[in-house]
């Protein structure tokens, strides 16, 4: 015998919610429905995938390896079944999207109408999270896709371009560094930094492209979004990174920060990252995140 999808779809929400009581509510089904079903899979896997303990449940060994490919599993059936329902119609019904912060608030309001334009039955659900967990999202089969920024080592996705993004710096009205024209390499020194927390790409990916080490101490401060990160740029507390969509939004107008291109050698790129839309590799969505990437095309 085989597992059923039902019960592989009991242990993960056993899973997530570390409760029968509260899986059985998720999967809108009595406790001694799901249990018995819990019990039936350990069955047919002979071994125990959970350890019931008094208020809690923990995953064995194999329930964890068994919920790893569960979550594959029931991905790739999701992706059968919004296939089917929308074949011949691109873009159509939901589509759970993530987005990271540092592109969610400057370029879905520029883009999402026409989107809806072009596709009036697409339902969209967006999520805004850091790229480590909407990366994780997408594997679990909990996202469709996201747009993220490169580079970012992920195994097991496929990505269309959206466009590039320069990296600029920025810096408060008066501090060396506003002067006319790009700045020179090495103009930029870590003590004077100011940057995203960790979890944000843009952070490593500025610091990677500006040839940076990252400033070390407890005293080092960091911005939890792009808008802190300007005010205290503005207030003088130190110079950092800017993405370029971000500034054409209108983000660095305060009238207290100056922005400023890197200027390049021979043929050193500009610093920059890459705005993609990614999925899970062997997605059936995976034409839909291509007309998505076309549709959210940078100017």
């Amino acid at each position: 015998m085989l597992p059923t999808l039902r019960q592989l779809q009991y242990l993960k929400l056993l899973a997530e919610h570390a409760s029968f009581s509260r899986a059985a509510e998720a999967a809108h089904v009595s406790q001694p429905a799901l249990s018995s079903g819990v019990q039936e899979l350990e069955r047919i896997l002979g071994a125990p995938v959970v350890e019931r303990t008094r208020g809690r449940v923990t995953l064995t060994a194999v329930g964890a390896e068994a919920v790893r490919r569960a979550e594959d599993v029931l991905a790739r059936t999701e992706d059968l079944v919004e296939a089917a329902r929308n074949a011949g119609r691109p873009l159509t019904g939901r589509l759970r999207l993530g987005v990271i912060p540092t592109v969610a608030p400057f370029l879905l309001p520029r883009r999402l109408p026409g989107l809806k334009a072009a596709y009036p039955g697409l339902k969209l659900f967006i999520r805004e999270d850091l790229t480590p967990r909407l990366v994780a999202a997408l594997k679990a089969g909990h996202l469709d896709a996201a747009v993220i920024a490169l580079p970012y080592a992920a195994t097991g996705l496929d990505h269309a371009r959206i466009g590039d993004d320069a990296i600029l710096a920025a810096a408060p009205v008066g501090h060396r560094l506003d002067q006319p024209g790009p700045l020179r390499p090495g103009a930029m020194r870590s003590e004077d930094l100011i940057l995203l927390e960790d979890g944000h790409c843009l952070r490593d990916q500025a610091l990677a492209a500006f040839d940076i080490e990252a400033p070390k101490g407890d005293d080092v401060f960091a911005a939890s979004s792009l808008h802190t990160l300007v005010q205290m740029v503005s207030s003088g507390l130190g110079v950092s990174f800017l993405p370029e969509m971000a500034v054409k939004a209108g983000l660095a107008d305060d009238a207290g920060v100056v922005v400023r291109a890197l200027e390049t050698e021979g043929r050193a790129p500009v610093p920059r990252r890459e705005i993609v839309v990614a999925w899970r590799a062997g997605s059936s969505r995976a034409a839909e995140a291509h007309l998505l990437a076309e549709a959210l095309k940078l100017d």
